[in-house]
């Protein structure tokens, strides 16, 4: 919640390279395709190896491409359902490259199978997250709530990989359980948040009532009360009138 407060601000930092990148003739889905190049190819060049500065400020240039493209499409009036759906999936892949180097680094050279553990507990839970949102937007249901959402997540990870690169000891390790810990509460609060939407709305009784089979109507009687239908039990008020 707290990067999704802070974009406004970050965007009026950006806005020169935006409005510069508005005026040319570069393709939003073109920045969106570079910046999850880059996340992804700067996340698997360094992370893996355990380059965690550098590496860093590598994923940190290209996140911003997240803002920009989307500047540059509003500026343009160009924004449309391809593109959002774009940005999203190409958020999905940066965040599973970073998320997944860092498993591979622990997992190898890192020697830590705790930590890439927790690591992959996080980049599974944030699938998850991500997955429950969409789902449930999909069904009618607002999912705008949990304590870790993506920004917060990328945030904590990369200023925590970026002093851990720089010396600064035990932050990684820590960030990552945190952030561990903080994305499966997350998407716990985002079922019990959509839980709480269905049982308000009428629950499984509305569900009921809404799918349940209308009876037919009972067929004309054939022949008279003497005829056929006097094996056929009582006549339903529907073939009687």
């Amino acid at each position: 919640m707290l990067a999704s407060k802070a974009r406004p601000q970050i965007n009026r930092l950006l806005a020169p390279v935006s409005r510069w990148a508005a005026r040319t003739s570069l393709s939003p889905d073109l920045v969106t395709i570079i910046g999850t190049i880059g996340v992804v190819g700067g996340a698997l060049a360094f992370f893996t190896r355990g380059q965690f500065f550098v590496g860093t400020v590598v994923i940190t240039v290209f996140v911003f491409s997240d803002l920009i493209d989307g500047v540059i499409a509003r500026a343009r009036g160009i924004s449309s359902k391809w593109g959002a759906f774009l940005d999203s999936t190409s958020d999905r892949l940066g965040d599973g490259a970073v998320f997944g180097s860092l498993v591979l680094w622990y997992a190898g050279d890192g020697h830590s199978l705790p930590l890439a553990g927790a690591t992959l507990i996080s980049l599974v839970a944030a699938a998850v997250t991500s997955y429950v949102k969409a789902r449930a937007e999909s069904l009618g249901f607002d999912c705008n709530v949990g304590i870790a959402e993506r920004g917060e997540r990328l945030l904590i990870l990369l200023v925590a990989a970026g002093l851990y690169g720089l010396g600064v000891p035990y932050l990684l390790p820590i960030a990552l359980w945190l952030l561990a810990a903080l994305t499966v509460i997350t998407v716990c609060q985002r079922i019990w948040h959509v839980y709480r939407q269905f049982q308000s709305s009428g629950g499984a009784g509305a569900v009921a009532a809404a799918t349940a089979p209308v009876p037919a109507a009972a067929e004309p009687t054939v022949g008279g009360v003497d005829g056929p239908t006097a094996m056929a039990g009582p006549v339903s008020a529907a073939a009687a009138g």
